[in-house]
C-alpha cells in the first residue's frame, strides 16, 4: 500500500492537512485513516463504535490519543464542537447506517442517520471559519433505477425503491441544498467552503465483515465448509476494490480544496463495464480461488426488494 501511495501526487497535497473523517470506524473508514496517515496527513476520527469485531479499524495502528471520537453523527451539538475544535482543511463524511436490508427493518433510523446526520455535517461546516473542502460519500444506488441496461451518469434522476437508497437520494438533496444556499461557488471567496458528493458502486477488501455483505458472506460460509447462500444470484454490480474510490475521494478532495471552480458538483466512482459481473460469477470467482466450494440459490418471491441491475457511467 505505501508503493501504491507514493506513486500518487497526493502525499505533498496532504502532508501536514488537517483531515476530518466521519465513520473512521467502518471499512472504508478504516482504510482512508490508514492511507491519509500515510500521506502525513493529521487525522481526526468521529464515529460510532465498530459494529463487529475482528475488522480492519480493529488490527490498524490506531488514531492518537483524543483524535478518535466515538460518537453519534446525530449528536449536532457534539458534531459541531468537535469540527470547530478541529478546524479541518479537509472533511470525508462516510458515517452512515449502509445496509439495505437493515433500512427495512430500521427505516426512521436509516433516514434520521443518513439525511439528519449529513445535514448536521454541514450546518457544522458552514460555522467553520476558515477554507475547508469537503466530500460526502453516498453510494450508487440514488439513482431512480430501471433495472434496465443504462449506466447511471451523475444527471440522471435519483430515487431509491428501498429505505437505504431513499435515504441516500435524500442526503443528495440536503448537500446540493446546503452548496446552493451557504456555498455558492460564485461567493467562493466570501464562505471559502467547496463540496461535492461521491457516489460509488459496491466495493469489496480486506477487513469487512459487515452483515449481508457477499465476500464476508462467502468468506464465514467456505471457512465453515458450508454452502454460499445467494439470494440474487443473477444481479449485477459494479464491483471495485476498497482502495480504487478511496484514492478518488482523495483525489477528488484535493481538487475542490486547490480548484473548485473545476469540480461537479457529483462523482460517480467504479469500475468499466466489462467489470460489472453478476453475484454468481464473483462467487464462482471466489469459489476457483479458495479451491472448494459451492453455492446454492436461496432466493424467494417474498423476499425484500433488492435491485438486480444497476451500472454506474464513470
Amino acid at each position: 500500500m505505501e508503493n501504491l501511495v507514493a506513486q500518487q501526487p497526493l502525499q505533498a497535497f496532504y502532508s501536514g492537512k488537517k483531515v476530518f473523517v466521519t465513520g473512521h470506524t467502518g471499512f472504508k473508514g478504516a482504510w482512508l485513516n490508514a492511507l491519509l496517515q500515510l500521506l502525513g496527513a493529521t487525522v481526526k476520527g468521529y464515529a460510532l463504535a465498530p459494529s463487529y469485531q475482528g475488522g480492519l479499524f480493529d488490527i490498524m495502528e490506531p488514531l492518537p490519543a483524543g483524535n478518535s471520537i466515538i460518537a453519534d453523527i446525530r449528536d449536532k451539538e457534539k458534531l459541531a464542537g468537535e469540527l470547530k475544535q478541529f478546524n479541518p482543511d479537509i472533511i470525508f463524511h462516510l458515517a452512515a447506517q449502509p445496509l439495505v436490508r437493515r433500512s427495512y427493518a430500521l427505516p426512521a433510523e436509516t433516514f434520521e442517520v443518513n439525511v439528519v446526520g449529513t445535514a448536521n455535517l454541514l450546518e457544522a461546516v458552514h460555522q467553520l471559519p476558515g477554507k475547508c473542502s469537503t466530500v460526502v460519500i453516498t453510494t450508487d444506488k440514488v439513482y431512480e433505477n430501471k433495472e434496465t441496461n443504462i449506466l447511471y451518469k451523475e444527471t440522471d434522476r435519483l430515487g431509491g425503491y428501498d429505505p437505504y437508497s431513499a435515504s441516500k437520494a435524500c442526503t443528495e438533496l440536503v448537500v446540493t441544498a446546503f452548496r446552493q444556499s451557504f456555498f455558492p461557488v460564485e461567493k467562493l471567496a466570501q464562505h471559502q467552503k467547496s463540496l461535492a458528493s461521491a457516489r460509488a458502486g459496491n466495493v469489496i477488501g480486506g477487513g469487512d465483515w459487515s452483515e449481508d455483505r457477499i465476500v464476508p458472506d462467502i468468506v464465514r460460509a467456505l471457512s465453515a465448509g458450508e454452502d454460499i447462500a445467494l439470494r440474487n444470484p443473477a444481479a449485477v454490480r459494479p464491483w471495485q476494490h476498497v482502495l480504487e474510490p478511496l484514492l478518488g475521494y482523495l483525489l477528488l478532495a484535493a481538487q475542490l480544496y486547490e480548484l473548485p471552480n473545476n469540480c461537479s458538483p457529483a462523482y460517480n466512482f467504479g469500475p468499466l463495464p466489462n467489470d460489472h459481473l453478476t453475484v454468481r460469477k464473483l462467487v464462482e470467482l471466489a469459489i476457483g480461488y479458495w479451491g472448494k466450494g459451492k453455492w446454492k440459490d436461496v432466493s424467494d418471491p417474498g423476499q425484500l426488494h433488492e435491485a438486480t441491475l444497476l451500472q454506474l457511467d464513470v
